[in-house]
């Protein structure tokens, strides 16, 4: 067995990378805003950087393939965010949050932001003070205008504007709004959005349409996507396209293979898979209801009557598909930066899909999930692929394809002490063996769950993770009689009772 723990750290220009104005860009802006934090390398040391870091992380678990670079690292970013603030009578100020703290940085120039959208900011500025618009005081806590936020789809090439604003009266939106098309052709929508709340960036669910649609539609991987203000969104078109890719050929579903698309979003992932392959079917869920009410539509849109999606946290659609007895063969997991919960890797372990492939954008989280995983699950990382989607930055997304391990033709050589106290009964038959057995003598469909119950009434040992409740208070579906009867048959079969 290869050991890739001796993968070695990639040298600082062995990435390919085609971009070769690398070292001619240089931001004006790097010192005052430190938003970026790799300027003082060339992009390719940069790539470099980012490998050995995953290699350091992840490893330990299979081999990193080299990262996948831009090739022009600049401008990439699609949706632009800018705080406005009264600094005075009749002054006010925009820029962006210094990353060290609470100053605003005035950056026009930024060049990794889309520079129509950095124009369109200019122009909501110069719009203020003929339409005796004000911006938030936070001090005061008054004032109309506290933020606004320009989203790109590539595309289409149109542009929606979110002007976030306080609940005051805010006479002065239309002329804003008929103002920016007339400088700027191609907006397609501008919106109000309501924050009344102290955090600074958010957006509350009221919402009124100055112009257009509330919604622009961008095109990823063949699929459209009607995109809102408060739509999660990867921010690098390009790369998001690279990422899908790789997360698609990782995942190669079979005719007839049910797909679980969990933390959604809007549904990219998801519906990606199902408009490549026809003959699957696609649950996704989200505990964002607006996300969820997008990803319908964009099911909707795209003709796909093979994708559901529920409003539900991890650990009740986990509850829910395991009374479901809905056989999951692959798992998207693209969860924040936290990673997943314990609960839901919990839920995944029962489940037992074929397949899980994981969507990370932090190295860090995804190598505490792959720990466990490994540590409490039959799964094998099979390949690991970094994607550079936010060039300039230490951030990097990777994509992580684990297989469930057959346990005819798997050998382990590395074993927890624990995976040896097995039972002479659990060593005769796999959970997979016995769903068939039930599956084709009484036509009953069971889960890992059910059968785990039975066996424990029967006696076998059962590791931990497969029959424990997450809390003591967690309710559990319960094994019917019908289905108790025909496990206990296929465990007879095995010789297991």
């Amino acid at each position: 067995m290869k050991d890739y723990k001796k993968q070695g750290q990639p040298k600082k220009n062995n990435i390919s990378v085609n971009n070769t104005e690398s070292t001619e860009k240089i931001c004006s802006m790097r010192r005052s805003c430190g938003g970026c934090q790799t300027w003082n390398l060339t992009y390719p040391e940069e790539c470099s950087m980012k490998m050995g870091r995953l290699i350091r992380l992840l490893g330990k678990y299979g081999h990193v393939e080299e990262i996948l670079a831009m090739d022009d690292p600049y401008h990439y970013r699609n949706k632009l965010q800018a705080i406005f603030r009264q600094t005075g009578k009749n002054q006010i100020q925009y820029g962006i949050y210094q990353s060290s703290g609470n100053r605003i940085v005035k950056c026009d120039d930024c060049l990794i932001e889309n520079e129509e959208a950095a124009h369109i900011v200019r122009s909501v500025y110069k719009l203020l003070a003929p339409t005796r618009t004000t911006a938030w005081d936070e001090s005061r806590r008054k004032g109309q205008l506290r933020h606004v936020m320009v989203r790109h789809a590539a595309a289409s090439d149109t542009y929606m504007v979110a002007l976030v604003t306080s609940s005051y009266p805010f006479p002065g939106g239309e002329t804003i709004a008929a103002e920016l098309v007339k400088r700027h052709p191609k907006i397609a929508s501008v919106v109000r959005v309501i924050n009344m709340t102290d955090i600074p960036l958010w957006m509350e669910e009221r919402e009124e349409v100055l112009y257009g649609n509330a919604t622009i539609t961008d095109k990823l991987n063949g699929c459209l996507f009607r995109i809102s203000a408060r739509s999660f969104y990867q921010v690098n078109t390009k790369q998001t396209e690279r990422l899908y890719e790789t997360a698609l050929e990782f995942a190669s579903p079979e005719k007839g293979d049910r797909i679980l698309d969990a933390y959604c979003g809007i549904g990219t992932i998801g519906i990606a898979a199902a408009k490549k392959y026809e003959d699957i079917s696609v649950l996704g869920f989200d505990n964002n209801e607006n996300a969820v009410h997008d990803a319908e539509v964009n099911a909707r849109i795209n003709g796909l009557e093979n994708v559901k999606y529920r409003c539900r946290d991890a650990e009740k659609i986990a509850e829910e598909l395991m009374a479901e007895e809905d056989d999951i063969q692959i798992a998207f997991v693209d969860p924040p930066r936290a990673g997943c919960g314990k609960s839901f890797l919990d839920a995944i372990l029962v489940m037992s899909p074929e397949k899980i492939v994981y969507v990370s954008c932090n190295p860090e989280s995804l190598a505490k999930d792959l720990t466990y995983l490994k540590r409490n699950g039959a799964y094998k990382v099979k390949k690991i692929q970094p994607v550079d989607m936010f060039p300039r930055t230490t951030h990097v997304e990777t994509v992580c394809l684990l297989s469930k391990l057959n346990a005819k033709q798997h050998i382990e050589i590395n074993l927890d002490m624990d995976e040896l106290d097995l039972t002479d009964a659990e060593k005769k038959a796999t959970y997979q063996e016995i769903k068939d057995y039930v599956l084709e003598h009484s036509g009953l469909k069971v889960s890992s769950l059910y059968i785990a119950q039975v066996k424990q009434k029967c006696g076998i040992i059962e590791r931990e993770n497969y029959n424990k409740p997450k809390s003591e208070d967690a309710k559990q579906p319960q094994c019917p009689t019908d289905k108790e009867k025909a496990i206990k048959e296929a465990l007879k079969h095995f010789g297991m009772i």
